[in-house]
């Protein structure tokens, strides 16, 4: 779960938070770490060698819900990616899409990832990216790679929409 559970979709409020993702810091090196709301303990970032995580929204828990109302909330789901997408497209331009099969398959079999590959599997974030870049961070900033993706780790988990920002490019991981 996220601290972002049961809040509304907001697009302006998402683009706030890629904005605020875009003028904070990135750690060059050290660890990953998990971030989480002081009072519940709800995930709220990751970060680690190059890389910051932000979850943007979550669904209600779908345990008990079947189709129709599964199909409708997912529905929901992928409008709100689709959303955020079309404006970040219009602000950097075309997205490309990095596929998470191979970093999937190499966590299965035990095998090394990149830091933010490792983050995003071990947080359960297995959905294929959009991802542009690079893009202006800030004036003073270097150039970063923003992404953002919708995921899901089982039918009943609920649905999470998150972004992130690289200081390195972010490619599709060779099989």
């Amino acid at each position: 779960m996220t601290a972002r559970m049961g809040e509304a979709f907001e697009i302006d409020r998402a683009l706030s938070d890629i904005e605020t993702l875009l003028a904070g810091p990135v750690p060059a090196a050290g660890p990953t770490d998990d971030e989480g709301d002081p009072a519940t303990g709800e995930w709220t970032a990751t970060s680690g060698e190059g890389f910051r995580i932000l979850p943007l929204w979550e669904s209600e828990s779908l345990v008990g819900v079947y189709a129709p109302e599964w199909n409708d909330a997912e529905e929901t789901a992928r409008g709100h990616l689709d959303e955020l997408v079309a404006e970040l497209d219009r602000r950097w331009g075309a997205h490309r899409k990095v596929g998470m099969r191979v970093p999937i398959f190499r966590k299965i079999a035990n095998e090394p990832l990149p830091p933010l590959f490792q983050a995003l599997c071990d947080q359960d974030l297995l959905g294929d990216l959009s991802v542009w870049g690079p893009v202006a961070a800030g004036p003073e900033a270097a150039d970063v790679w923003v992404a953002a993706s919708l995921n899901q780790c089982d039918g009943d988990a609920p649905m999470i929409l998150v972004a992130l920002v690289s200081d390195r490019p972010i490619v599709e991981l060779e099989d």
